[in-house]
């Protein structure tokens, strides 16, 4: 059987619609028993041998003529085919609502009349940035400088925790250099809201809490703190001093995962801005946190490379990795997870 290269399509004809379309679900429908393959779809029956050739060429021809970036195309959907998903572009008329992606892919045992969707899959190179601007809920799937493939899970995150404390105010507070420390401090500071380090551990002499200037400003500003000779503005300047605007960004994204009822600390040790609990009754009994967290800006761009160590650290301590990418006010704040996929 042999196919005819019509612009962006091949045309093929004779049983094809029912040998190909009815049954295995590649290409549309043209009228009578002709369908219309895209281009990669045609690429994998003739690797399959089920068509002989398009316009004369046998499959190496026709795959050395295609686009850059097609190989990659390519490979995802024999990837898939080879898992036992049906797969289409992701454009009309093989799919009623195209997106900006490569392939819809249906569940096992589905088609695209089903119009049940699994995945929606964007193919990029490992090479390939990624804005974070552009990044929604799909799955990528990364074509390695070794053919290899990696998918990757990105997903709206909602933080939502279920912490909840009575929380003391008007506790006076002394401004140092990178920190803030609280003298004899109320126990629920600590203990319930999990907020700052007692100094020198529980054994110290000192009754003291020391707090970042993160955990500060978002105090103060919530008047929890106060100070004799200082207020949130040079908690404020304090943390710009090492971190430029970075700090007003991490702040923003601190306080809207305190306002969800969520406990954020330090992510430092990870490779993060924050590890992030979802509740706290007491540190005594403190659990494990769920999240990991970094703060990027919507005009951030992802390298896969980045993001697969980024998962795989976080999947390597039982947690999830979560990116809250902020606008250029830091008003709002769209949160993303990132999840290694097994299709």
């Amino acid at each position: 059987m042999n196919g005819d290269l019509r612009g962006d399509e091949v045309h093929v004809g004779g049983d094809a619609r029912q040998r190909f379309h009815d049954a295995r679900g590649y290409g549309y429908p043209l009228g009578g028993n002709d369908i219309a393959l895209s281009l990669v779809e045609a690429a994998h029956l003739l690797f399959r041998g089920d068509l002989e050739a398009v316009d004369g060429q046998g499959f190496r021809a026709f795959l050395a003529d295609r686009e850059a970036g097609f190989v990659a195309r390519f490979l995802v959907y024999v990837d898939l085919r080879d898992r036992g998903f049906y797969l289409v572009p992701d454009q009309k008329p093989w799919w009623h609502e195209p997106g900006d992606g490569d392939f819809v892919v249906f569940p096992r045992g589905n088609t695209r009349r089903d119009g049940v969707v699994k995945h929606r899959i964007r193919v990029v190179d490992e090479r390939t940035t990624l804005p974070a601007s552009g990044l929604t809920d799909e799955v990528l799937a990364v074509v390695d400088e070794e053919s290899e493939l990696t998918y990757l899970d990105v997903s709206p995150e909602t933080p939502e925790g279920d912490t909840e404390f009575d929380r003391p105010a008007d506790v006076p507070a002394v401004l140092f250099d990178d920190r803030v420390l609280v003298w004899e401090p109320p126990a629920e500071l600590h203990e319930s809201g999990f907020y700052g380090q007692p100094l020198g551990g529980r054994a110290a002499d000192h009754d003291a809490l020391q707090l970042s200037l993160l955990e500060a400003a978002y105090l103060t500003d919530a008047g929890v703190l106060s100070f004799a000779d200082a207020g949130v503005a040079d908690v404020l300047a304090r943390g710009r001093v090492g971190e430029g605007e970075r700090f007003d960004r991490r702040l923003a994204v601190y306080r809207a995962l305190r306002d969800a009822a969520m406990v954020p600390k330090t992510g430092f040790k990870f490779g993060a801005d924050f590890r992030v609990y979802s509740g706290v009754e007491s540190v005594d009994d403190l659990g494990h946190s769920e999240l990991l967290v970094r703060v990027v800006e919507t005009d951030h761009d992802f390298v896969p490379r980045d993001l697969s160590l980024d998962v795989r650290l976080a999947h390597g301590v039982r947690k999830r990795m979560v990116f809250a990418i902020t606008d250029d006010t830091n008003d709002t704040i769209r949160w993303l997870s990132v999840s290694r996929l097994t299709p």
